[in-house]
């Protein structure tokens, strides 16, 4: 299996796979990424052909994608793999994930700016959260990832289809 992991980061899906065919995307360069590395914007054109990946894997990236710029992220994942998995923290869960503070990201964005500071992320940087319908809307169904009774995250994953069975050879006579 060929997976694309866009939005690697340093070390990505390999830290968690290492034995996968992966294949890394990142806006920064990153030069001690372990294995095949390209620097490009995922909403952008991705220099990859059209279902060239079985899967395309995106983990806590869509919500730094800026909201006008998201469907032709959603695109380029659909257009380079067959199947995805697509994760994002959810918008409903009271702490924020990147500066985890509680409520900060349902703050007006003056306020959030200035509260941000006293998070773990320390530098701003305006992070988006998705609910399921923004989700949905690029990725189609989502599943929730539950602490508890509230939802953390949500997940969009369209399965790689599995090449069609070849019907058995008839049984001699």
């Amino acid at each position: 299996m060929r997976v694309v992991d866009i939005g690697c980061g340093s070390l990505g899906l390999r830290a968690l796979e290492p034995g996968l065919d992966v294949t890394g995307v990142d806006l920064a360069p990153r030069p001690d990424y372990p294995g095949p590395f390209v620097q490009a914007d995922a909403a952008e054109r991705l220099p990859f052909a059209d279902g060239e990946f079985d899967l395309a894997y995106s983990s806590s990236v869509i919500e730094h994608v800026p909201p006008e710029r998201r469907a032709a992220f959603a695109a380029e994942v659909r257009r380079v793999a067959r199947g995805w998995f697509v994760q994002t923290p959810a918008r409903s869960f009271p702490i924020e994930p990147h500066a985890l503070l509680p409520f900060a990201h349902w703050l007006p964005e003056p306020v959030r700016r200035r509260y941000w500071r006293l998070g773990a992320m320390g530098h701003w940087e305006d992070i988006r959260l998705l609910g399921r319908r923004d989700l949905e809307a690029l990725f189609g169904p989502a599943a929730p990832e539950r602490v508890g009774p509230l939802t953390k995250s949500w997940v969009s994953i369209r399965p790689v289809s599995a090449p069609a069975a070849t019907a058995p050879a008839p049984a001699p006579r």
